[in-house]
């Protein structure tokens, strides 16, 4: 196997997973991005960081836990041999632990510029293989196919490998994510989940994921009656009170608004508002960053 010079180049968005009802189904690409630069070098390993992680607070990792470097290492082992050493750059901008999918991103990140770095690195792991590989990785496939094939995904699994198909959002569909302050654990969210729900709610799901699909590629007019869950976010609300009450107070002015991923960021899917609405501002605690990232179609870039 043949190494490129470098350096390689990967951009990958930040995400939001569930969107209300689709829980570990949907997925949304957002214009927020973290940028990882990376060459082959003779012997051991650098990682510099920026941005999110390297400042003040808890900051990643620089040696070999780095989630970057465990994800390349893995795409590598799937591609037959790992180079001599390695320098790593990462750009941070994704907020870490807040529901915006900064874990996926990572992960998509080190497996494509693992895979960028060998030369015909593509046709040795294919799209269909980085998917799956990072689904591996990261443990649900709704929050890394989006990274990876942008716009709106909706990812299942089939006999234990990933899959996803990708539609084309409205582009009158502008998120708005509300970040709060603090961070929010995904383990602990997901460990209030029950381990069965009643068929009625269940059946209601079904019926708001697929209107969601239909209001997010075309009929945004749907989006608040789309976004209503029963699956997931009220079992969730003990772990991130402020951002359930949020919720419940911007749906209380027509807004479709959701916890985003596993929280605690809240996000507002309208084709028709702004941050300057005076119903999100009346109601956003003090703290909280207001941000409309647009969504990205694009995906998850490389460039040698």
């Amino acid at each position: 196997m043949t190494f490129v010079e470098g350096p390689v180049r990967v951009r990958v968005p930040a995400t939001s997973a569930n969107l209300g009802p689709g829980f570990d189904a949907l997925g949304l690409a957002l214009g927020l991005h973290d940028e990882v630069v990376g060459r082959v070098t003779s012997e051991g390993l650098e990682v510099d960081v920026r941005g999110e992680g390297a400042g003040a607070g808890p900051q990643v990792a620089r040696d070999e836990t780095h989630l970057v470097v465990r994800s390349m290492r893995a795409a590598f082992a799937a591609l037959g041999e790992s180079p001599p050493g390695l320098a790593i750059e990462c750009d941070n901008a994704i907020p870490h632990s807040r529901g915006l999918g900064s874990s996926s991103a990572a992960i998509c990140a080190g497996v494509l510029l693992a895979r960028g770095l060998v030369d015909g690195g593509d046709e040795l792991l294919p799209d269909a293989a980085v998917l799956a590989l990072a689904n591996e990785l990261e443990g649900h496939p709704d929050n890394v196919a989006p990274c990876l094939l942008g716009g709106l995904t909706v990812a299942w699994i089939d006999d234990g490998v990933a899959h996803a198909v990708r539609r084309e959002p409205d582009p009158s569909v502008a998120p708005i994510a509300l970040i709060p302050p603090f961070t929010a654990s995904t383990e602990l969210a997901r460990g209030l989940l029950p381990t069965s729900v009643p068929h009625a709610d269940a059946a209601f799901a079904a019926g708001r994921s697929a209107l969601l699909v239909a209001a997010l590629t075309g009929s945004p007019g749907a989006l608040f009656a789309a976004t209503e869950d029963r699956l997931h976010q009220a079992y969730r609300a003990p772990a991130m009170a402020e951002s359930a009450a949020l919720v419940a107070a911007l749906r209380g002015e027509g807004l479709p608004a959701v916890i985003s991923g596993a929280g605690p960021t809240v996000l507002i899917l309208t084709a028709d508002g702004s941050p300057s609405d005076e119903r999100l501002r009346s109601h956003t605690p003090e703290g909280w960053q207001v941000l409309a990232p647009g969504i990205d179609t694009s995906g998850a870039v490389t460039e040698r």
